[in-house]
């Protein structure tokens, strides 16, 4: 571990690249792909400013660097965070950038290497940032399914979105001595929750003790450890090229100029997602089902009553259910890693079974609790996605409350999105957002509207396919538009529902020109 009271080391992506790579052998892709300002966003100051000083001073062109080089004479993909740019966070660029890295890896037959440090979501580009998990999630699911490999290991600090994606999948995690490794960062768990978990608990020590890291490695033992642990896993599983690749043309196409602005009013939606009598998971299901068959826990001795997962029939289609539970008269949900345990599990029923699945999305965010971070909650928000990202069954999620942080996001990678009028998603709640900009959370409904996270922007951004408007009856009528999502897709031969989900996935958050 550092020693005490020393933080652990930042290496710049270059300084790593240099230390692990054989002299001169690697070389970059995508430098030339850089961020824009999405959503003509400013806080204190505004993100054209930041990013022309990240441009000046940074040690790279984003917060991640990617391409390909010799590690002890085997080539292999690189895919490093920076955190000079802008401490690592995780934007529209960087999303496009760890993908690209996925498909050209699992194209080539290459072995992946991650070598992540953020301190999240790239606050600056909302929603579009935060789905980004979706596109990242889904690739690395894909590049696993080839037969590829992946190694990662976790630098100080990382945190949010990309441990609960690119961060959190490899076949192999280790993770530097002394790491801060945590979904949600501290300040932001103090702002939010009024008071700090104990130090240890996000420090990669406690994690490996606690099984969520394979292996606490120093930097000086890294290019030897690595070496091995290639040559123990071996070559590809399957036939090189079996995924495919085309380059994809630049720049990176964005929203429309109106996204975050001409929508709904996004702080009105987190007012009435929060109302005490608003309806929730049980008013949808008796809506919507018939006899029910609860599936409880997780399988492996742990459960949460914020996860709801069963079989049932979903006007007369039978279906599994993974929703949230908002306790009665409270926000949405908060739930913890055997939560995401369960909701994954009950994923693999559907799958096995041949049952399509609805998710129920209502939380308030991930559970930032001592247990949610010691039980891995980033890396089963990941797992959740990148397995419903590769289920064989049909999908629809419904966005029916609150969508705050990684807890929501987590089960969003569907065939189709059904969302409520009032319904909202956002890398972090406001507060925190406004925590984490403003160092209070005073500037909450200001950044509600500017972080296009209203359904009407989400709709803009292809996550949302459909709206239901909240008038009365609106709980029967999303029950009534995800049967119909439901018979549509069942109808849908399956190679074209396959196909159709992962081009929507590849693209979600960075092409808007998709009509209604």
């Amino acid at each position: 571990m550092a020693d005490a009271g020393r933080a652990p080391r930042r290496w710049s992506a270059a300084e790593l690249i240099g230390m692990l790579t054989d002299g001169g052998s690697f070389t970059a892709w995508d430098d030339d792909l850089v961020p824009g300002d999405p959503l003509g966003f400013t806080d204190v100051r505004p993100y054209t400013e930041r990013l022309a000083d990240a441009r000046r001073d940074a040690p790279a062109t984003e917060a991640v660097v990617t391409g390909v080089g010799r590690l002890g004479g085997r080539h292999v993909v690189l895919v490093v965070g920076e955190f000079g740019f802008l401490a690592g966070t995780q934007g529209v660029v960087v999303g496009e950038r760890v993908t690209r890295a996925f498909d050209r890896a699992a194209a080539r037959g290459l072995p992946v290497v991650g070598l992540p440090t953020s301190g999240g979501t790239r606050m600056q580009e909302g929603a579009l940032a935060f789905v980004q998990m979706l596109k990242i999630a889904a690739a690395v699911a894909a590049f696993r399914r080839s037969g590829n490999r992946y190694l990662a290991w976790l630098r100080n600090p990382t945190t949010g979105g990309v441990l609960a994606s690119w961060g959190s999948l490899a076949h192999v995690t280790w993770a530097q001595p002394g790491a801060l490794i945590g979904l949600t960062g501290p300040r932001v768990i103090a702002a939010l929750e009024g008071s700090a978990l104990p130090e240890h608990v996000q420090r990669a020590e406690h994690l490996y003790h606690h099984g969520v890291v394979d292996g606490v490695v120093p930097a000086d033992e890294l290019r030897s450890r690595l070496v091995r642990a290639l040559d123990a896993v071996g070559p590809p599983s399957r036939a090189l090229g079996a995924h495919g690749y085309i380059e994809p043309a630049d720049p990176v196409p964005g929203p429309p100029a109106d996204a975050g602005t001409a929508g709904s009013d996004a702080w009105a939606a987190v007012t009435a997602s929060r109302r005490g009598d608003r309806p929730g998971l049980p008013a949808l299901l008796d809506a919507a089902t018939g006899d029910r068959v609860l599936l409880h826990g997780d399988g492996a001795g742990g459960r949460d009553d914020g996860c709801v997962t069963a079989v049932c029939t979903w006007r007369g289609t039978p279906v599994v259910v993974v929703g949230h539970d908002r306790p009665p008269g409270e926000q949405g949900a908060a739930v913890g890693a055997a939560g995401y345990r369960a909701a994954h599990r009950a994923m693999g029923v559907a799958d096995e079974l041949g049952l399509p699945i609805v998710t129920v999305v209502d939380t308030r965010g991930a559970a930032a609790t001592a247990a949610a971070e010691s039980g891995g909650i980033a890396a089963e928000i990941a797992r959740c996605m990148a397995a419903m990202s590769a289920v064989d069954v049909p999908s629809v999620a419904v966005l029916l409350g609150e969508g705050s942080g990684g807890g929501a996001i987590a089960w969003l990678a569907a065939d189709r999105v059904v969302a409520a009028g009032r319904a909202w998603l956002a890398p972090i709640a406001p507060e925190g957002a406004s925590a984490i900009l403003h160092r209070s959370t005073d500037r909450a409904a200001d950044l509600a509207r500017t972080q296009a996270i209203d359904v009407d922007s989400l709709q803009w951004l292809g996550l949302v396919d459909e709206i239901v408007a909240e008038v009365d009856g609106w709980i029967t009528a999303i029950a009534d538009a995800v049967a119909d999502q439901l018979r549509m897709l069942v109808a849908q031969p399956r190679e074209e529902r396959l196909a159709a989900r992962q081009d929507r996935l590849r693209s979600v958050g960075t092409s808007a020109d998709r009509g209604s």
